[in-house]
C-alpha cells in the first residue's frame, strides 16, 4: 500500500445533543471534512456512510460519497468503504477503480458463522437478522410477526 499522509476514519455512531447534533449531522461533518482534507496520499476508513437517514437518502448520499472519491483526482484516496447497502455493488461495473469484497459467511444448523476471510465480490445478502439475535432479541412480535 505504501507510505501513506493522513488517515480518516468515520465509523462509529455518536451523538453531541448538548451542541444539537444528531447522530447524522455528526456524520455528515465527519465525512465532509474528510473529502475537504484528504489527499491522494491519504487512507480513508468509512463504515456505513448515510445510516442516519432514510434509507433512499442514505443510498444516496454514500453513493455520491464514493462517486466523488473515484472522479475526484486530488482526493481519489484509497479508501475502503463499509456499507450495507447491496445497490452500491453496481457501482463497480462502471467505475473502472471501484472493488467490492464481502466477509465470508456460512450457516451452520440455522446458525450464522463469519469466517473471518474476505474474498472479492459483493455479498448475496445481509445477516442484520441473524446478528440481533445474537444479544437476545425477540424473532417474534407477540402477534406472531418478526421484530428483528
Amino acid at each position: 500500500m505504501g507510505v501513506v499522509d493522513r488517515i480518516f476514519t468515520r465509523v462509529g455512531a455518536l451523538d453531541d445533543i448538548a451542541a444539537g447534533q444528531s447522530t447524522f449531522l455528526v456524520e455528515m461533518l465527519e465525512t465532509a471534512s474528510i473529502l475537504h482534507n484528504a489527499s491522494r496520499r491519504s487512507l480513508l476508513l468509512f463504515d456505513e456512510i448515510g445510516r442516519g437517514t432514510s434509507t433512499y437518502d442514505g443510498m444516496a448520499i454514500a453513493r455520491a460519497v464514493v462517486e466523488f472519491l473515484h472522479h475526484r483526482p486530488e482526493v481519489a484516496a484509497k479508501t475502503l468503504f463499509a456499507t450495507h447497502y447491496h445497490e452500491l455493488v453496481e457501482l463497480a461495473s462502471f467505475l473502472p477503480r471501484v472493488k467490492n469484497y464481502n466477509v465470508v459467511v456460512t450457516e451452520e444448523e440455522g446458525r450464522v458463522v463469519f469466517l473471518h476471510r474476505i474474498l472479492p465480490g459483493g455479498a448475496d445478502r445481509s445477516y442484520g437478522i441473524h446478528v440481533a439475535s445474537w444479544p437476545g432479541c425477540p424473532d417474534r412480535s407477540s402477534s406472531g410477526r418478526r421484530k428483528c
